[in-house]
């Protein structure tokens, strides 16, 4: 079976090989996404995902040497997704402009991701263990960057003196309580499923909680 070219080459229509792979590995990721919030690490093969791919099975070890690295994937890309929406956060900013940003930003993600969310909501439960590299002395100090930041606009009097660690733990949890537990909510609220709308009114009604919470005047 013929692997796919090389990501410098370019493929018989013409089309470069990077846009390829690109394309590849998205349907890989979804179909693992899929297949993990499904059946879990365990249960899971890799016959199943490159079939739902639409990728022969020598094509996905082409791309994911095997299952451990594949499931550390779908679980990498959602936590840098998250975290990206925080890495530009500065002592400089307005601390309500940027936690609204970043509570919107979450309930996005809660809302087109859940299953990326639910992966790794399972992992942690578990022990985290395939996640013990990746929280390594880099992301704590990371962590420990932002962190710093809601220090600072305590320290300046732009907001009221909370747990910065705790706040952060907060934001996490709430929003993406959204994907984890949206059975859970439906349940309750009788509804078949949450709808765009549904995440919208919940980002607003957090948004007023923890920046009211944070002596904070929130803009919805």
């Amino acid at each position: 079976m013929m692997l796919e070219v090389p990501a410098h080459s370019a493929s018989a229509n013409g089309k470069p090989a990077s846009r390829i792979r690109q394309r590849n590995e998205e349907a890989i990721l979804k179909a693992a996404e899929d297949e993990f919030a499904r059946h879990g690490f365990k249960g899971t093969s890799m016959n199943t995902i490159a079939l739902n791919a639409g990728l022969p099975k020598a094509n996905l070890h082409y791309y994911f040497t095997n299952k451990l690295g594949l499931y550390i994937a779908v679980l990498s890309n959602i936590i840098e997704l998250w975290d990206s929406t925080f890495n530009t956060l500065q002592a400089e900013d307005d601390p309500a402009q940027a936690l609204t940003r970043y509570i919107r930003a979450k309930m996005e993600f809660s809302r087109r991701q859940p299953l990326a969310s639910r992966i790794f909501a399972m992992e942690i439960i578990s022990g985290g263990e395939c996640l013990s590299e990746y929280f390594s002395q880099d992301y704590r100090s990371w962590f420990a960057g932002r962190a710093a930041v809601f220090k600072a606009w305590i320290d300046a009097g732009k907001m009221d003196p909370v747990d910065p660690v705790h706040l952060i733990f907060l934001l996490w949890g709430s929003t993406q309580h959204y994907a984890d537990f949206a059975t859970q909510i439906c349940r309750v609220t009788g509804q078949a499923r949450l709808t765009r709308e549904d995440f919208e009114q919940a980002g607003d009604n957090l948004i007023r909680i923890i920046l009211k919470g944070c002596g904070l005047t929130p803009a919805v």
